[in-house]
């Protein structure tokens, strides 16, 4: 028995590859390396270079490991470039999934936990979002990810393939081996360590008229060590016969850009310069999950939900020795 983790060499599938095989099982990692790192594989972990709807690289990894159950990490993740580029997140985040469903179930895999995100639910009309929130994606990304979702409960229904769908709110913070280095970087909390260290310039706070308390939008932060162990509970759910389900995988709590860059700011020991720029489309004004869900299905807790938590994991990861 083994899990195939796709895009396992990313910052949350890399994670959770860790966690995985700390739990002793045993992981097979499909990534095409375009935005993922080689380096954060382990040389143990078989390993194969290609994109997931490479309907041969997915049959021979079936051939060759005895793969009962799969963990869909890869996609494209901007929003901003989302909007820019809506046919490549199309392409790879929904064709390509398509292709992997369709050679899993072929092989007799039958066992799905899917990356999926907050972004499926778009604007919010209630604080906190649970999981029955109406889903109008605001931008191409959230759509890719809601068709996913669509197409899983159709193939759970004509195919039995069990499934958790996991909506992540903001993924943050590190392990002692593992971070965020995306290139190019977009996230808020590795930018503003990034201009609190002078490696850029300054942070750009996209829009400050948000109708949030002090304008700026506001996040729900979950650190990624916590992300990686909700996965771990999910399969176990599904290997256990648990039924398909969509599941929030977030805090409960809320903080706006600013209160991010204070934070930082306090845990750096220096002052994040910043640079208000206009608002990014596609990008809601406020989210925050009830994850009630995961704690009664799956058993999960957080193990830092605190910001401060989170953003000295990062720093810590980040800092060089000494």
């Amino acid at each position: 028995m083994a899990i195939l983790v796709t895009g396992g060499a990313g910052y949350i599938g890399s994670v959770t590859v860790e966690v995985l095989e700390t739990e002793g099982f045993d992981v097979v990692v499909v990534d095409n390396l375009s935005r993922g790192h080689r380096e954060a594989v382990a040389d143990h972990t078989p390993f194969y270079l290609g994109n997931i709807g490479d309907r041969d690289v997915i049959r021979r990894i079936l051939n060759e490991h005895p793969i009962t159950a799969c963990m869909h990490f890869s996609a494209f993740a901007y929003v901003g470039e989302s909007v820019e580029k809506p046919q490549m997140y199309f392409e790879n985040n929904f064709v390509q999934t398509a292709a992997l469903l369709d050679e899993l179930i072929a092989g007799g895999v039958k066992q799905f936990v899917f990356s999926s995100t907050c972004a499926t639910y778009g604007e919010p009309h209630t604080i906190p979002i649970d999981e029955m929130h109406s889903q109008n994606p605001t931008n191409p990304y959230g759509w890719s990810k809601l068709f996913v979702e669509r197409m899983l409960s159709a193939y759970d229904n004509a195919y039995d393939l069990r499934f958790v769908a996991l909506r992540y709110f903001n993924a943050a913070g590190a392990t002692e081996t593992r971070g965020e280095r995306h290139e190019p970087e977009t996230h808020l909390i590795p930018l503003a360590l990034a201009a609190a260290a002078g490696e850029i310039e300054r942070l750009s706070i996209f829009g400050d008229d948000y109708p949030t308390p002090d304008g700026t939008a506001i996040r729900d932060y979950i650190h990624v060590s916590d992300l990686a162990k909700a996965h771990v509970l999910a399969v176990s759910h599904l290997e256990n016969g648990g039924e398909s389900d969509f599941i929030n995988l977030g805090n409960g709590d809320g903080y706006s850009v600013r209160e991010v860059v204070d934070v930082v700011s306090r845990v750096v020991g220096r002052e994040v310069p910043v640079n208000v720029e206009p608002r990014r489309a596609g990008d809601p004004s406020r989210l925050i999950a009830d994850a009630a869900r995961a704690k009664a299905v799956l058993g999960w807790q957080p193990e830092f939900p605190d910001l401060e938590s989170i953003i000295e994991s990062a720093f810590r990861w980040k800092r060089p020795p000494g």
